[in-house]
């Protein structure tokens, strides 16, 4: 049976030593941030080569526009985020 993994989001997104490692986090059941708020913890890492993340990165935007396509999100809500 495989494993599953739910995350709230990406943390930090590092290279280091050729590998690239991307961070999940979840909101915390217990901790806060200093406005009150669910702190983001650490979850799990994936560590990936260069051409694996660029295959995740590239099947991400392909999702992005299908989410856009289908109405689920807008592309407005996608450029104040960044």
């Amino acid at each position: 049976m495989a494993q599953e993994l739910f995350a709230d989001g990406i943390g930090e997104i590092s290279l280091v030593g050729g590998m690239v490692r991307v961070d999940w986090v979840s909101l915390s059941a217990t901790e806060k941030d200093a406005s009150g708020q669910p702190a983001l913890e650490f979850r799990q890492r994936m560590v990936l080569p260069p051409e694996g993340f660029l295959r995740a990165f590239t099947a991400m935007e392909d999702l992005v526009k299908q989410l856009v396509e289908a109405g689920v999100i807008r592309k407005n809500d996608l450029e104040r985020k960044s």
